[in-house]
């Protein structure tokens, strides 16, 4: 575990120790969500907050009630991790996969210290390996060694086969039997159809989207003609990038799937926190604790 101990303690220098410095060690309700778990349903009172009510509950009695939750001590995270061929993409500091297993290794730190478990739970086209939730530090290299030892789908020189997010997140419902917080750390390249099943999962635990991307996925450099293949299916395309309103196409529909998913993920009340391969882990890190940091501790019970 020589190369995952590196890591790890370049996490700890370079981010876990600025992370720190501004939240004194103290990530409850941030990193660990409201931790929370629904105790009891009983009649509403006054003074009761009504974003708790449950509706099916009144409905079947005619009378309204609410839902009342006890805070849990332990708290388990999963890391859903998308290990599909575009996830070895990269032009910048370094590429998407490198950039996802920094963000593996420093969640499991960040949790295993303060003596709550973390689990991995890899995919591609379906669910390939299954981490149990573990504590301890021990836990924290094996995540990151499973990680840097990832082989893409398509190491075999043949295509993949397109991602099933949709299946994936039907699956993982089967066997996150606890209330968890779970980060989806994906490109998102993927086909539609998973968005039902992601507020599915935000109805029982806390989620969080974690999209990775690289620049050049979102803007097509001025280079002449460039051929362009799918890494998921195989399939090519000759495109000129010197065509300025291809170019501009290009950058249209990045738009359009900035917009699809930023909606989609407000519908399911899931908050987005996007890596670029192109910046450091600790920046988006930052700006992550500043959005959960507005979150009050109610914000996801009762969805």
């Amino acid at each position: 575990m020589d190369a995952a101990d590196k890591l790890l303690k370049f996490l700890q220098f370079k981010v876990v120790r600025r992370l720190d410095g501004i939240m004194q060690g103290d990530y409850t309700g941030i990193f660990y969500g409201p931790g929370m778990e629904l105790g009891e349903v009983r009649e509403y009172q006054l003074g009761d907050d009504v974003r708790r009510i449950d509706w099916n509950v009144t409905a079947r009695t005619n009378r309204v009630h609410v839902r009342q939750y006890i805070e849990e001590r332990e708290i388990t995270a999963w890391l859903l991790v998308d290990l599909s061929p575009s996830i070895d993409f990269g032009t910048s500091l370094q590429s998407k996969h490198d950039l996802v297993t920094e963000f593996v290794g420093l969640m499991a730190h960040l949790y295993t210290r303060h003596g709550n478990r973390v689990g991995l739970v890899a995919f591609s086209t379906e669910i390939d390996r299954v981490i149990p939730p573990a504590g301890g530090r021990i836990q924290t290299l094996r995540l990151i060694e499973a990680m840097q030892h990832a082989a893409p789908a398509s190491s075999n020189g043949k295509p993949a086969g397109t991602t099933d997010l949709a299946t994936v997140l039907e699956r993982v419902q089967r066997f996150f039997r606890r209330r968890s917080l779970v980060f989806v750390v994906s490109d998102f390249i993927v086909p539609g159809g998973w968005e039902r099943h992601l507020q599915n999962l935000a109805q029982r635990h806390d989620v969080v989207a974690v999209r990775v991307v690289d620049p050049r996925e979102r803007e097509l450099p001025d280079i002449g003609l460039l051929r362009l293949e799918d890494p998921e299916t195989g399939e090519q395309l000759w495109i000129d990038t010197s065509h300025k309103p291809t170019r501009e196409r290009f950058r249209a529909a990045v738009a359009d799937r900035d917009r699809q998913l930023a909606a989609s993920l407000a519908s399911a009340a899931v908050d987005l926190v996007t890596l670029s391969t192109a910046e450091p882990l600790i920046e988006p890190m930052l700006r992550f604790v500043a959005l959960r940091k507005r979150r009050r501790p109610w914000s996801s019970l009762g969805r």
